[in-house]
């Protein structure tokens, strides 16, 4: 995935007429991976402070930051590399250098509120799977429909990708071309619903009463969280980008 990751965003660093793709390339490598591990080694460390056997060993950690220095950056940078070396994107019509006024937008168009609205859907293709894998995970029950599981990605790909066309259609429409953040936000919002579920299966169905198993349940749940919004919002806003320029390509200038 370090390979994807790098390649793609330089790719779309040099839309943005970006030039310095070493840096670019250093938050790639870093960003997702390093808060991870940060919030990874803070739990591990309350189960070494637990003197539990569950804790990951130190060996292990150092092997961890090994792959992550030795294969993942290098990929990374492998990956960015290439996607430099590649024409940059051009786009389907004459931008214009000085932004257009935004008009006022519509109670329904606050970016908070769609932004919000966009998660729902998401969210809701994966709830119910969602309540299995949880079980399996902290009640150690065996979880076996893969298959199921891999139709439910299937949904969510293209839920993320549906909601956020459609809610970016409407953004264009309202003359509102602020659409490139926005369009993350939208299916990465989903997220936060997760998080949210989690905290809701936490109190209704799990009997936890040490401070640190809710730490420990609460952080991993985080981190879960995090790597969710990476996902949706990625897959939202490439639909989006694709979208954006197949509408822009059919339009006749004069």
């Amino acid at each position: 995935m370090g390979l994807f990751a790098g390649y793609s965003s330089v790719r779309l660093y040099k839309l943005f007429k970006g030039t310095e793709w070493k840096k670019i390339t250093l938050k790639i490598a870093f960003m997702f991976p390093a808060t991870v591990f940060s919030i990874f080694f803070v739990l591990n460390a309350l189960i070494w402070g637990q003197k539990s056997s569950g804790a990951v060993p130190f060996g292990t950690m150092i092997a961890l930051v090994l792959l992550w220095f030795g294969i993942s950056v290098p990929l990374v940078f492998i990956g960015s590399h290439i996607g430099f070396q590649k024409p940059t994107i051009q786009d389907p019509v004459k931008i214009s250098k000085i932004p257009r006024q935004i008009p006022e937008q519509a109670w329904y168009m606050n970016p908070t509120f769609s932004i919000l609205i966009g998660g729902i859907l998401p969210f809701g293709a994966v709830f119910i799977e969602l309540f299995f894998i949880l079980t399996s995970i902290w009640l150690h029950q065996f979880y076996y429909i893969f298959g199921f599981l891999f139709i439910v990605f299937v949904i969510l790909i293209v839920t993320c990708a549906e909601i956020t066309i459609v809610l970016c259609y409407f953004q264009l429409c309202s003359e509102d071309y602020q659409w490139w953040w926005r369009s993350y936000l939208t299916s990465g919002s989903s997220a936060l619903y997760l998080f949210l579920y989690a905290a809701f299966y936490f109190f209704t169905k799990l009997d936890i009463t040490k401070p640190v198993s809710g730490v420990l349940y609460f952080g991993y749940m985080l981190i879960v969280s995090y790597s969710f919004f990476v996902l949706t919002g990625t897959i939202g806003f490439y639909a989006c980008f694709r979208f954006t320029r197949l509408i822009y390509s059919s339009v006749k200038i004069e």
